[in-house]
């Protein structure tokens, strides 16, 4: 599973597989996100915020999203770990972004709040595999599930909130 396809100087024969997307919320620890809350997503301009390293899909939407919004928020770090960004984030280091897929899961894991959703942001999820077609049971039930809980890739009137 992967967040991007894979670019084409990859010199294996693999295959992506668009499984769907999702828009992307903005969330922080309790006090974090009642402070930045109101005014959103203007509040965010020199607030501080956690980032996923740059190269990544996500790093390199939210710098575009940050940019036509005209926010510059504080970068407290950068990770290659979601999880530990997250830890950061439930300490009240900074607010961080996470697809809204998966934002029940993370709030309810970290302990965060939602800030809001970055409108017009949409991360996508692929499958990569050796196969043209997906055909391993256990890779289609995977992917089957995904598509599910996944938009197509058009923006939603939920994403707008």
């Amino acid at each position: 599973l992967s967040d991007a396809p894979l670019p084409p100087t990859v010199k294996a024969k693999v295959y992506t597989h668009l499984l769907g997307e999702s828009g992307v919320a903005v969330v922080g620890a309790p006090k974090l996100a009642e402070a930045l809350k109101p005014g959103f997503p203007k509040s965010l301009d020199g607030a501080p915020f956690l980032l996923p390293t740059e190269g990544t899909a996500l790093r390199r939407s939210l710098d575009q999203w940050f940019d036509a919004q005209g926010i510059r928020p504080v970068v407290r770090g950068e990770f290659e770990d979601s999880a530990l960004l997250k830890a950061f984030g439930r300490s009240g280091e900074g607010a961080f972004a996470v697809p809204a897929v998966a934002e029940r899961d993370v709030r309810r894991h970290y302990g965060v709040k939602r800030i809001g959703r970055a409108t017009g942001l949409r991360e996508q999820f692929y499958a990569v595999s050796v196969e043209r077609k997906l055909k391993h049971p256990a890779v289609v039930a995977i992917s089957q599930r995904a598509r599910l809980r996944l938009t197509a890739p058009t923006p939603r009137a939920d994403d707008r909130r």
